[in-house]
């Protein structure tokens, strides 16, 4: 079964979910309200839609996962993340661990139909974060939160003997993006590999484009997520960009922009017809992955265009 094939099998969900993760996304035109400076962590970080996430968690072994645990990390400043690793299938571990970070609605047991298809198809680790205040972990989501609960699960995953010795790829999808570029800059040394999807080059400089009205609004948001600022800071790691061409929430200007202002080597690759949240499911999506992964594995960098 081909990679195409087997996400094919997982679209209906997908359409499923992003209903609501569409709404939550442009949910940051209501930063025009006067409680913007206040309520703007509520809006960006949506983790109660679509309806359930915040108890409901979809496990692996409901899609057919049988080499998988939850893991349980906790953070330097108290908060408990209940995560999801799912093993490399036997008989094709390609020797890569893929560290997911997801947008910015839903939970984790929602792209358990993507983590599938790396774990099952690829042959890679997988270990997709739950951010403090999604899902079933603790505590409440904030830009510097997050960042410690990325560098938590990297630690973890230097130091657990299944994948300490693998080849570490960052990948994360809108607010993920951000996530990863923030997080790869931190930890040059220890990364091999960053992709991606649909990020955009800060929130200050999104409102403008999510809600024209709201441009004068954006210094008061302090959730900045500075992707355009970060990003020429990392040198000599490989950078897959995923950019779905009819995104209706992020301007794949941004994803450009990030692309331009990147200094290191890197790869392009545009989704004609995918929107902010079904890029996923666009031809070509996971080949491209498979084939960046297999890249940074035989260290074939300088082949990279």
């Amino acid at each position: 079964m081909s990679l195409v094939e087997s996400i094919s099998a997982y679209i209906s969900y997908i359409l499923r979910l992003v209903k609501g993760t569409i709404v939550a996304s442009t949910g940051l035109a209501i930063l025009l309200s006067g409680l913007l400076y206040f309520k703007q962590s509520e809006l960006i970080y949506p983790r109660s839609i679509p309806e359930g996430s915040r108890t409901t968690v979809p496990t692996p072994d409901q899609f057919g996962v049988e080499d998988w645990e939850t893991v349980e990390l906790k953070t330097p400043d108290g908060e408990v993340l209940k995560c999801f690793f799912l093993r490399a299938r036997k008989g094709l571990n390609m020797g890569v661990t893929v560290l997911f970070m997801h947008g910015n609605a839903g939970n984790i047991g929602h792209r358990l139909p993507i983590a599938r298809v790396f774990s099952e198809e690829m042959g890679a680790n997988i270990f997709i974060l739950s951010y403090r205040g999604y899902g079933l972990s603790t505590g409440r989501p904030c830009e510097k939160g997050l960042n410690i609960d990325a560098q938590t699960a990297l630690g973890y995953l230097l130091e657990n003997r299944a994948t300490k010795n693998t080849k570490i790829i960052i990948y994360g999808q809108s607010l993920g993006g951000a996530l990863a570029v923030q997080l790869v800059s931190r930890n040059q040394p220890k990364i091999h590999g960053l992709i991606l999807e649909n990020t955009f080059r800060s929130i200050r400089t999104l409102i403008p484009t999510v809600c024209p009205p709201a441009r004068f609004l954006a210094r008061f948001c302090h959730q900045i997520w500075p992707s355009e600022t970060t990003l020429p800071l990392i040198r000599g790691i490989p950078v897959l960009f995923l950019s779905g061409l009819k995104d209706e929430v992020v301007p794949p200007s941004h994803m450009k922009t990030l692309y331009d202002v990147c200094t290191t080597k890197k790869v392009w690759r545009e989704l004609p017809d995918g929107t902010h949240n079904e890029s996923v499911e666009q031809m070509g999506y996971f080949d491209y992955i498979h084939d960046f992964m297999e890249r940074v594995k035989k260290g074939t960098i300088s082949e990279m265009v």
